[in-house]
């Protein structure tokens, strides 16, 4: 199965700028507070964390439809809350990862 948050997106318009790293750069800084929460066991189920094959076959359906310029205004929704998903859950990931591999502080 293919990780949702490490699936390139396939987006044009709207969701393009949903997914812009600026975007990503304010969530990752809000979060960024999280990582004093942490334990090892919380990081690591976070990196283990992926789309079930229902969520990850309609993700890459409504991208396809997306990319053919053939969404309805529902399944546009239905997108833009999967890529705000998947952007939360990458810059969890990427907290989690800096936790149990980032440099130690004596």
């Amino acid at each position: 199965m293919i990780d949702l948050s490490l699936v390139p997106a396939k987006f044009s318009g709207s969701f393009a700028r949903m997914a812009d790293m600026k975007d990503t750069g304010s969530l990752e800084r809000l979060l960024r507070p999280l990582r004093r929460e942490l334990n090892p066991e919380l990081a690591a189920a976070l990196l283990r964390m992926r789309a079930d094959e229902d969520v990850q076959g309609r993700y890459e359906f409504l991208a396809d439809k997306n990319t053919a310029g053939e969404l309805t205004a529902p399944e546009s929704a239905e997108l833009a809350s999967l890529v705000r998903a998947n952007s939360l859950l990458s810059v969890l990931k990427a907290e989690a990862h800096a936790f149990l591999h980032g440099p130690k502080l004596a």
